[in-house]
């Protein structure tokens, strides 16, 4: 756990995630180095539900969240400004219901 290893080391380390879902193209890429990669507009959006989540949360986007809410619970963090997206209607994952 980030929090137990935080006081063991005297440290504020910080996590946030970010969750989007939908197409993506992956592959390999590259001829001497080989990397498998993922891109396109889905990736796009998870990175920027992480970059503008809170600490030590997971930030989804409504498509997500739709899939996910009969397992998991949420709390709705409303419409945030993403760059490039505009408004987008946010929720936080909170954990898998009981």
């Amino acid at each position: 756990q980030l929090k137990k290893l935080n006081q063991k080391y005297k440290m504020s380390l910080t996590l946030r995630i970010g969750i989007s879902t939908g197409p993506i193209t992956a592959g390999v890429i590259g001829s001497q180095k080989l990397t498998y990669d993922l891109w396109g507009d889905t990736v796009n959006t998870a990175s920027r539900m992480e970059s503008t989540g809170l600490p030590d949360s997971i930030q989804t986007n409504t498509t997500t969240y739709q899939l996910l809410r009969d397992q998991y619970t949420f709390t709705n963090r409303g419409p945030i400004t993403v760059k490039g997206k505009g408004v987008m209607h946010t929720y936080l994952l909170k954990g898998k219901k009981l």
